[in-house]
């Protein structure tokens, strides 16, 4: 990746924002993300990373730790993808922990994956209710790293969205384009395995990621709130004013030069 960051005025090959520091706390998230993964394949361990990653026990046994674990339990296959996937979680988390600092990156971090998972568990559970059963692997498509990544791209994206990124080296894309960048692979991940509650759970996660970072999290939910009693309000003057017969007097810019038979 290579990265043209207007805000700071430097360039950067492979590493977006110029370098700068890297957090021990980075080395311990991308360290407990291939520990776990690695226990996957020793038959001794595997119940640990089973036991921690996102699962219908969650609402079926109530393994509710479940709910904050998931996203540091590595999964997939060994393969040279999921070291690129680590190499890119590195690079989107440095600039966004030295931008955010630690207590407001574990904020945010923690807070959009338990929002996700909460909303998948629930998705899940209704679709089991209705189905009578569900996919044999739900919420793959937000397992482990993958969900971090997303957090962590989409926090990227706000908080540099002026910045130029090379993609593959080719093609330049502002960062803030990087947002629909993730849904659109979040929905083709979800064409391929029909995972709705993975699914909706990412949406919900980049959601939840871009209200911490645009104002804080109480903001948003009062700006959505007071856009819907707005919208409650007008809707209400609406239905008065049909029902009582009243007519809204044409008037402004677009009537400008106009005269009506009262005006002399």
């Amino acid at each position: 990746m290579y990265t043209t960051d207007p805000s700071r005025g430097r360039m950067s090959f492979g590493g977006f924002g110029g370098g700068g520091p890297v957090a021990q706390d980075i080395w311990i998230l991308l360290g407990v993300v291939l520990f776990t993964f690695s226990l996957r394949f020793f038959s001794g361990v595997q119940l640990i990373p089973a036991l921690l990653q996102l699962t219908p026990l969650v609402y079926q046994q109530g393994f509710l730790w479940q709910l904050v674990t998931y996203p540091f339990i590595g999964t997939g296959v060994p393969s040279l993808w999921f070291l690129i996937e680590l190499l890119i979680l590195f690079w989107f988390t440095r600039d966004v922990f030295n931008a955010l600092g630690r207590k407001r990156f574990w904020r945010t971090v923690m807070t959009s994956a338990f929002a996700g998972a909460l909303v998948a568990s629930l998705v899940q559970l209704i679709s089991d209710l209705a189905a009578g059963n569900g996919l044999l692997q739900p919420f793959v498509l937000m397992q482990g790293q993958r969900m971090l990544m997303t957090i962590v791209i989409v926090a990227f994206a706000v908080l540099y969205a002026q910045a130029t990124i090379l993609l593959f080296f080719v093609l330049p894309v502002q960062a803030r384009w990087f947002v629909w960048i993730v849904v659109l692979m979040a929905f083709m991940g979800f064409l391929g395995s029909k995972d709705l509650a993975g699914f909706l759970g990412l949406l919900t996660a980049v959601g939840m990621t871009i209200a911490q970072l645009r104002g804080g999290l109480n903001n948003t939910l009062r700006r959505w709130w007071l856009r819907m009693r707005q919208k409650m309000y007008q809707s209400e003057l609406k239905r008065m004013r049909d029902k009582r017969g009243m007519r809204v007097v044409p008037g402004g810019k677009e009537d400008a030069g106009r005269r009506g038979p009262w005006v002399n």
